[in-house]
């Protein structure tokens, strides 16, 4: 018997209707999109030169090829990107643990951390760092933006673990405890492997947030991609194709995170 003809799901010949309806209709509200800002942009007398841009990725040297301004502050936002994701995850599970732990003075200090960075925005948090902290702990601005990032989404990140750990069955700690296991080995073999099926698609929010984020760390004079943004805007004046080439930049981003989650969340699941 044809098994792919009778499993769970619609018909093969059917499955692509709906990824073809969702393409149209994306394609649809694109070319509505891209009429609605050609017809605004004409009325206010604006000319686009979009040919003026691929100068500001890709740079001609008597070296060769280089990478223009905006690559280099793609790079630096993937640096901060990265060191910032680790850092929050790591300071979100540790986190999660301290509020579920038995220790008095653990569960206060993260509740604590907890109202105090949820509750106050974080680019108020960002002028502390560098402006108060910066100076005393003599750190630099890249460093300064990745510890505030690190602690305005871990802080996030951290009631995420928490709600995904008390998700899992009471009876999971039980059979872990009689076999012998302490907290520690059934949190890492039985509690937190259960929980990452929970915590995955809310953690890719988060990550995806966290991208977004990052674009605030040019208020302190770090060249990411939104700063190098701001630089050749002041320079050449193209506002629109600038900033609608820089918003494409973080969609491509977020959606290939996304992606990359989806197919983790797949292969997990199998």
């Amino acid at each position: 018997m044809d098994t792919a003809r009778t499993g769970p799901g619609p018909p093969p010949a059917r499955r692509w209707r709906p990824l073809l309806t969702d393409g149209l209709k994306f394609a649809a509200v694109a070319a509505a999109l891209i009429w609605f800002m050609a017809r605004s942009t004409e009325a206010l007398g604006y000319h686009w030169q979009w040919f003026r841009l691929p100068r500001y990725f890709f740079e001609v040297t008597a070296a060769g090829v280089a990478a223009g301004p905006l690559l280099r502050g793609l790079g630096v936002t993937f640096q901060i990107t990265l060191v910032s994701l680790v850092l929050a995850f790591g300071l979100g599970l540790t986190t999660a643990l301290l509020r579920l732990s038995g220790a008095p003075l653990g569960r206060m200090t993260a509740r604590a951390y907890l109202e105090l960075v949820r509750n106050t925005p974080l680019l108020v948090q960002l002028f502390f760092i560098y402006f108060v902290l910066s100076p005393v702990l003599e750190i630099s601005a890249f460093t300064s933006a990745v510890l505030a990032l690190s602690l305005f989404e871990g802080a996030y990140a951290s009631e995420i673990f928490r709600a995904g750990i008390l998700s899992i069955h009471r009876s999971q700690w039980e059979a872990a405890y009689s076999l012998g296991l302490g907290t520690w080995r059934t949190y890492r073999l039985v509690i937190l492997p259960q929980a990452l099926r929970h915590i995955l698609p809310p953690l890719t929010s988060q990550a995806v947030s966290l991208v977004k984020d990052s674009a605030l760390v040019s208020t302190i004079a770090i060249y990411d991609l939104t700063m190098q943004g701001q630089a050749i805007v002041a320079e050449t004046f193209l506002v629109f194709e600038v900033w609608f080439t820089v918003a494409a930049v973080y969609l491509l981003i977020t959606f290939a995170l996304s992606a990359a989650v989806a197919a983790c969340e797949r292969t997990i699941k199998r």
